[in-house]
């Protein structure tokens, strides 16, 4: 795969005012800027919507989800949680810890600011009890999945360190809350949010949602230094690029919906100033994605093996009973399934790609510089998004049906 260095974007010295700055200081002078105070004021609104769930033509689909076990690790997950409280102090509870229902579930984000009062900043804990939050991702998670999420940790530190910004930039620049009371049968979960990452992980008797699930870094691979040879996204972009170039030219040609990443063509604010593509990012839990370019169903035995195989890379994230369940909710719905493709197709060429169904939301895509030079996207600065569309994202469906359940009532989150 063709890898262009980031080196040559690297800013110079007083070409960044990041550099030896604190992330509060950093924050103070960002939003004081037209772009990100568009952006957060973009947020606040949508912070205000109830929960519906993405949907691909705004009605939401009932009766795609059960409640059954599925090998979920809770017990595992409940033990680390439970450590993590009891080592907490009372003003670190008030800031971890929250109902299952919150909205505070709802309102993280990606950005390296730091703007939010509430949650546990890793970067500010004493180093027990951050080793046993990290306890806690690393139980619910499979070893891929928690070495994904480090390894964004570890490349946010990375870039940090490449321009002189560990003050804003560093592996625990990171926010952890816990929803609910850990428990084996009864609902809660976790999140851990900051730059470039955001996990939602919902467990509930056996079963687990992991979405939203944000993951990206700029600059995907580290080149020197403590983490040198980390890389991140090579087998989403290898994979996708496969799929691409082996489908047959009429196909291929219907599953391109732009040729440009920079959105020439396309409808006017398809492409939007922060999230670029990305359709499913921090705060657009209600968005309506309609499909668009080749379904499954048309595809070769081969090639939706090769569609199955992409997805399987976002779901291994999750552990064995949770993620076989997840790949088969995928094969039920695979004609129904699509896949889509903004950009070019050649090794060095920048392009997104997302794979949407009833049951699965998935997107990757390459970003210009933000606090690298470069004005066109690249290979080397990747954002994923994995959501579960028709309302259980954060498991709220699971949860709906679960108080249904046990208690005659709505879902703990506002609704009926």
């Amino acid at each position: 795969m063709a890898q262009l260095d980031y080196r040559p974007f690297v800013p110079g010295p007083g070409e960044t005012r990041i550099a030896g700055a604190t992330a509060e200081a950093h924050t103070a002078a960002r939003l004081a800027s037209p772009r990100p105070q568009q952006l957060f004021a973009e947020w606040a609104a949508l912070a205000d919507e109830p929960f519906y769930g993405l949907t691909n033509d705004g009605r939401k689909r009932e009766g795609l989800f059960a409640l059954k076990p599925e090998g979920a690790p809770v017990a595992a997950m409940a033990e680390a949680a439970w450590r993590l409280i009891d080592a907490l102090t009372p003003a670190e509870r008030t800031r971890a810890l929250h109902p299952v229902g919150s909205p505070l579930w709802h309102k993280w984000q990606n950005t390296e600011m730091l703007v939010e009062e509430h949650g546990l900043r890793l970067e500010t804990a004493a180093g027990p009890v951050r080793a046993l939050a990290m306890a806690v991702v690393r139980a619910s998670l499979s070893e891929a999945g928690y070495a994904a999420g480090e390894g964004v940790m570890r490349l946010n530190a990375f870039l940090g360190e490449v321009l002189g910004a560990p003050g804003v930039l560093n592996e625990w620049s990171y926010t952890f809350c816990l929803f609910g009371k850990p428990s084996t049968a009864d609902p809660w979960g976790w999140q851990l949010f900051g730059h470039h990452l955001s996990l939602n992980c919902l467990a509930l008797g056996g079963q687990m949602v992991l979405t939203p699930a944000f993951l990206g870094a700029e600059i995907t691979g580290a080149d020197t230094g403590r983490h040198a040879g980390l890389r991140l996204f090579h087998d989403h972009e290898r994979r996708g690029l496969d799929l691409m170039n082996a489908l047959p030219p009429a196909q291929r040609e219907k599953a391109v919906v732009g040729r440009s990443i920079l959105g020439e063509g396309l409808p006017e604010g398809r492409r939007h100033f922060a999230d670029h593509m990305h359709l499913g990012g921090a705060y657009r839990d209600n968005r309506i994605v309609p499909y668009e370019g080749l379904d499954a169903g048309s595809m070769n035995a081969r090639h939706r093996q090769m569609l199955t195989d992409l997805a399987g890379d976002y779901l291994s994230l999750l552990p064995d009973g949770p993620r076989q369940a997840r790949l088969e909710e995928f094969g039920r719905h695979l004609g129904e399934t699509h896949f889509c493709w903004i950009g070019g197709t050649g090794e060095a060429d920048a392009f997104y790609y997302r794979i949407q169904s009833p049951v699965t939301f998935i997107e990757f895509d390459m970003h210009s510089g933000v606090f690298l030079t470069n004005r066109e996207p690249a290979k080397f600065h990747v954002h994923t998004i994995v959501r579960t569309p028709n309302g259980n994202d954060y498991g709220i469906d699971l949860l709906r049906q679960h108080y249904r359940r046990s208690h005659g009532g709505g879902d703990g989150h506002g609704h009926d």
